[in-house]
């Protein structure tokens, strides 16, 4: 295995460790903030390492349109191109199979996008998908190319993109062969199907790779179904080596993946919900639209070490989102951001202090009694 993953302490299925690559240690549990077009919209490279990250998430498919990956390369890399030192972990362009159906079109061998920026015609094979990720942006964690399927899904169609995915999976394997330096994650798939779970991962483990992720979750389902999925889906999965969930999700929703033995994150959210005007934080999600903010001269969150957390009064950024200024969208992603690094640097240190399972229910009792989360 190129890079090591060294498990420091569990507790319950809960786990806690080290993700090593040139690059950087990673620390689990660990949450990537997304850098979809190579930026994590309205951040700084140096904000968001501020922050904690230890890794972002770039985005295949939409590298690929713009500024494409030959350029990408001939500018030396995602890594050089943003000026972030530190992992990179691309996603295949497999979402969008799904996300952008009415403008794609998938057979054995490929998708085929029409772009949504201009129309030109785009294919993604798990071969060109491996070039793109490994040899063009130059990732650290290169992802196979998969079939998502949307949600509800009847079995049969539920079998037939885990079977894909499957396959998929083989000719990704082939096209990364050996490399020191990167590592190729496999990607179980089979919605809510635990039986499909089984043979996906059972597929992905006689492939072989470095680490495995949960795909097809956080598509419509819910909190309460995914984690009846995440109560079994984990498990199939190697233990010694990292499971990844992918496009998770909500503070709550990494908690109770945590609970269940999964060790990484992205979601979109935290910039997302930044740029609309609602903050996470200790207490709770809280929408600075509101009036009763208006006058309010406390701090956002003074528990979470950033700038944007402490030095700026809940008024203010009231003001700001309320004129729509781009300073508020800025600030707000910042502390977002931050809050979800400072959640996971606590669940890590409860794991390594034996403590997890009470960490989940203070978390419970201040996120979701009263239907916050």
């Amino acid at each position: 295995m190129p890079f090591p993953f060294d498990i420091s302490a569990t507790d319950g299925r809960a786990r806690t460790g080290l993700l090593r690559t040139p690059r950087g240690d990673i620390r689990t549990p660990a949450f990537m903030p997304v850098g979809t077009a190579a930026t994590v919209k309205a951040l700084t490279v140096g904000q968001v390492e501020q922050t904690g990250a230890d890794i972002l998430l770039g985005n295949t498919y939409h590298l690929m349109l713009r500024p494409g990956p030959e350029r990408m390369e001939r500018l030396g890399g995602l890594h050089r191109f943003m000026r972030w030192d530190k992992p990179i972990l691309t996603d295949s362009g497999g979402f969008q199979v799904m996300s952008l159906s009415g403008i794609s079109k998938l057979t054995e061998e490929a998708v085929t996008f029409s772009s949504h920026v201009d129309g030109s015609k785009h294919v993604l094979t798990p071969e060109r998908s491996i070039e793109i990720q490994a040899d063009r942006l130059g990732s650290d964690i290169v992802m196979q190319l998969d079939e998502c399927v949307a949600w509800p899904a009847e079995e049969s169609r539920a079998r037939e993109g885990m079977e894909l995915s499957a396959r998929w999976a083989k000719r990704s394997k082939a096209a990364f062969g050996s490399r020191d330096a990167q590592a190729l994650f496999g990607i179980q798939q089979g919605s809510t199907f635990e039986h499909l779970r089984r043979e996906s991962s059972d597929r992905l483990q006689d492939i072989g790779f470095d680490g495995y992720a949960i795909g097809g979750l956080a598509v419509g389902e819910g909190h309460a179904a995914m984690c009846e999925v995440l109560d079994y889906a984990p498990e199939m999965l190697p233990a010694d080596r990292p499971r990844y969930l992918m496009g998770v999700g909500k503070p709550v929703d990494l908690v109770e993946a945590v609970w269940r033995g999964v060790d990484m994150f992205d979601c979109v959210l935290p910039t997302r919900a930044g740029r609309h005007g609602q903050a996470w934080t200790w207490a709770g999600p809280i929408n600075l639209k509101n009036a009763r903010f208006a006058e309010d001269e406390e701090p956002l969150d003074p528990e979470v070490p950033c700038p944007a957390s402490q030095d700026y009064s809940k008024a203010y950024l009231h003001h700001l989102v309320r004129t729509d200024e781009i300073l508020g969208k800025v600030l707000l992603s910042w502390h977002n951001i931050a809050f979800f690094q400072a959640l996971t640097a606590a669940m890590r240190a409860a794991i390594a202090e034996g403590r997890f399972e009470q960490f989940r229910r203070d978390f419970h009792a201040r996120h979701v009694s009263n239907g916050r989360g």
